[in-house]
């Protein structure tokens, strides 16, 4: 039975804000190492034996960024990105994988290997043991989740109580602290990890019986989905209709099949602060220290700059994170309650919820430096061989002058090309295209002058990354 690995890297991770943003969310941030979550869970996977090319299902918006890590690895010359429209839990986007995997393989004995793209595992010799046995669970129709062997009374996890021969006697909501302690002490008890090992028609069997309606609403959406490239995009309309349930209580928790394998491969999901803290390395006072920090009688912090100097004296048990454009402050101990500001945030529509100052695009990228009423000031880059949309705007104005490298220009009937420390300009409503025809970045500033400086005052007329007008 060949592994295809499925990687559900669609969520956001608010928890982690300020560096989590809802369009640059965990699992695309280097958290404990150079690579990022989603690229060391890739990593994970290329290690297994026998392996199909890995599927990862994304949101519509974090497509580009994904694609970009996955070929910075080099690892899979073939893999597939499956865009959801919409969220709708982990079940529809599990259900939606094996759909697509029973019509891409065209064989039945297909092992789905389900893991979250944003957790750390850091022995990775243990976590192939673990799917070698949930493997063999698999060959006996089980439908296997990964049990993480609970070294502490965690209230932040849901727990799953085994019995000897590998059967799940029950699932468990995230539990008080009393509750937790005494599932330590008893025994038997394991967390629920949210990573699975499933025989592919089995899973979609048990679908049919206990959650026909996704079933019925992900086939339509396979059937209606659209290929391009790399990209498999579900349906819109026919997902919208799924009911939205998570893989565990649409089929694990109904199911008579369930089975768990109890690993221990030192496993975090890190949603938050402090978990990151407890797994990252340590300096001798026990703080976590990244970016350009000084301290002075500091201990047992987690102190992260993302842009410029934070230096901290005499703390203890405090998260500081600062970022271009927001400075999170606060206990350690209180780091769940990082989404109450986020939440706050959404209401007030401000936009640090959403976006850092940097914003990433399938050319390149554009960094905010300065707003203001009637102004705007952004640093452009443009990888070699990259365009923007041919484009207008109803309400701005922009110039343009390049820092180094070469600008193709097109601006209504005009062609040229621009180099270092040369401009233009493009005039309200006038269609423009800027295109880096060289082979090192295309660095620019941009000055737009206008009523209405949002990126929604873009009419795209031609794009090549397919995005709409």
């Amino acid at each position: 039975m060949r592994i295809q690995p499925v990687i559900l890297a669609g969520g956001t991770g608010t928890r982690l804000w300020p560096l989590s943003r809802e369009l640059y969310p965990k699992q695309l941030l280097c958290l404990t190492g150079e690579h990022t979550l989603l690229q060391t869970t890739l990593i994970r996977v290329s290690l297994l034996p026998d392996v199909l090319p890995p599927v990862i299902v994304v949101g519509e918006e974090h497509r580009f960024l994904t694609k970009t890590q996955v070929e910075a690895l080099h690892l899979f010359p073939e893999y597939q990105l499956l865009l959801e429209p919409l969220g709708k839990d982990t079940a529809p986007a599990v259900c939606g994988a094996a759909l697509h995997a029973r019509q891409e393989q065209k064989q039945e004995d297909i092992l789905l290997l389900v893991l979250p793209a944003d957790h750390l595992i850091v022995r990775p010799d243990d976590f192939i043991l673990a799917v070698a046995k949930a493997h063999e669970q698999a060959a006996q129709g089980k439908l296997t989740t990964f049990g993480i062997v609970p070294d502490r009374p965690e209230t932040g996890y849901g727990y799953i109580r085994r019995a000897g021969d590998g059967s799940v006697l029950s699932f468990v909501e995230k539990p008080n602290l009393a509750t937790a302690q005494r599932y330590l002490a008893e025994g038997g008890w394991l967390w629920n990890s949210g990573m699975f090992a499933f025989p592919n028609e089995k899973l979609l069997a048990e679908f049919q019986v206990h959650a026909p309606e996704i079933l019925r609403c992900m086939e339509k959406a396979v059937q209606g989905g659209k290929a391009d490239g790399v990209f498999f995009r579900f349906d819109a309309e026919a997902m919208q209709l799924s009911p939205a349930k998570s893989i565990d209580y649409a089929i694990m928790e109904k199911t008579a099949c369930a089975a768990a394998v109890e690993a221990d491969f030192g496993w975090s999901d890190i949603g938050s602060w402090s978990a990151l803290h407890e797994v990252a390395e340590k300096d001798a006072q026990g703080n976590v220290v990244s970016g350009d920090v000084l301290l002075e009688d500091v201990e047992n912090c987690l102190i992260r700059s993302e842009d410029t100097l934070v230096a901290a004296v005499g703390l203890r048990d405090i998260l500081v994170v600062e970022t271009a454009d927001a400075v999170l402050v606060a206990p350690l101990d209180r780091a769940q309650d990082i989404k109450k500001i986020v939440n706050k945030l959404k209401q007030q529509q401000r936009t640090e919820f959403r976006t850092h100052r940097t914003v990433y695009r399938p050319w390149g990228s554009y960094t905010t430096l300065e707003i203001q009423e009637r102004f705007q000031i952004k640093r452009i880059t443009v990888v070699p061989g990259a365009q923007l949309s041919l484009q207008m705007h109803h309400h701005r104005y922009e110039h343009w002058i390049v820092v180094s490298g070469t600008a193709k220009v097109e601006t209504g009937e005009e062609e040229f090309l621009l180099c270092e420390n040369e401009s233009t300009y493009i005039p309200l409503g006038t269609q423009h295209r800027l295109t880096n025809p060289g082979v090192i970045p295309l660095e620019l500033i941009e000055i737009q002058i206008g009523s209405y400086l949002g990126e929604d005052d873009i009419v795209r007329f031609d794009d090549a990354y397919g995005r709409g007008k």
